[in-house]
């Protein structure tokens, strides 16, 4: 996001992936903290540390990140509500070999700054397998929350709020294909929710951000195989505005040689980048471009 005297501010998942030893099956991507990038423009990015829990809750702290933590944190989403910065993490307890049997929890944060915030706790939704917060205040004048529920299959659950205090559940937003990483926002005059199906990205458009219509078909995607640098695909992002611009900021696996997210994958498997890519609306269309 940006803040008021225009700096960038990326808050993103950590992983483990180059540590001498990440731990059994998945753990590599577990026992780490918030990572924090700032940026004047957007483009250069340099590294301010990690959010590490203190009294209130969380605070910017410079440095490395530790080894391994004892509570992982996911998928930041940050939102301005009009008078502070509110942030949905997710949380689980410990550091999972496995991916199924351990619950993952969305908890709320509140800051002034964006370096310390006050943590105001968990949100009551649909199961307590819940990752992937996607926040935006709608045409109803609610906010909606959309997320992934592990425990329906991996689709997108949405819930509503009209003050930001107290969740109601509206059920599934987006069903089909499992899938994760939702991102909601506004452009020309459409709402667009993408989506990570591990092949690319689903892209779904709403005329008020209650009912979604896929674009292109159940086998339609942007950022697939071919359309990213270095092999694979996009994955899991969020869209920025900046000004008559929307950037859409995703990760994918420069130098991957496999395809998906093996217990077995080689440290160069595992090594993430960041990109970004303009969207733009043609004909009621959401189309990426390279500038």
């Amino acid at each position: 996001m940006i803040a008021p005297e225009g700096t960038w501010w990326m808050f993103y998942t950590q992983r483990r992936a180059t540590h001498s030893d990440p731990g059994p099956g998945v753990a590599w991507v577990h026992g780490s903290r918030i990572g924090v990038a700032r940026s004047r423009d957007g483009v250069a990015w340099q590294y301010a540390g990690m959010l590490e829990p203190d009294a209130a809750g969380l605070a910017l702290e410079p440095g490395p990140p530790p080894a391994v933590v004892a509570v992982t944190h996911w998928a930041p989403e940050v939102v301005h509500d009009g008078d502070r910065w509110r942030m949905y993490l997710t949380e689980i307890d410990g550091v999972p070999d496995r991916w199924p049997g351990h619950a993952r929890t969305i908890v709320e944060y509140n800051s002034d700054d964006l370096a310390r915030w006050e943590r105001r706790g968990p949100l009551e939704l649909a199961s307590d397998r819940v990752i992937d917060a996607a926040v935006a205040r709608t045409p109803d004048g609610r906010w909606r929350l959309w997320y992934k529920d592990e425990a329906a299959d991996s689709v997108t659950k949405v819930a509503v709020s009209d003050d930001l205090s107290a969740w109601r559940d509206e059920g599934t937003a987006i069903g089909g294909r499992p899938h994760e990483g939702p991102s909601a926002f506004e452009l020309g005059g459409w709402w667009w929710l993408i989506v990570d199906e591990w092949r690319g990205m689903g892209v779904y458009r709403s005329a008020d951000a209650v009912s979604w219509e896929r674009q292109g078909g159940e086998d339609a995607v942007i950022l697939g195989a071919g359309e990213v640098a270095g092999p694979g695909f996009g994955h899991h992002g969020a869209a920025v505005r900046d000004g008559d611009d929307s950037w859409f900021y995703y990760f994918g696996h420069p130098a991957r040689t496999a395809a998906h997210l093996f217990e077995d994958d080689t440290v160069d498997d595992r090594r993430c980048a960041v990109y970004r890519i303009l969207l733009r609306v043609t004909d009621g269309t959401l189309i990426t471009a390279v500038v």
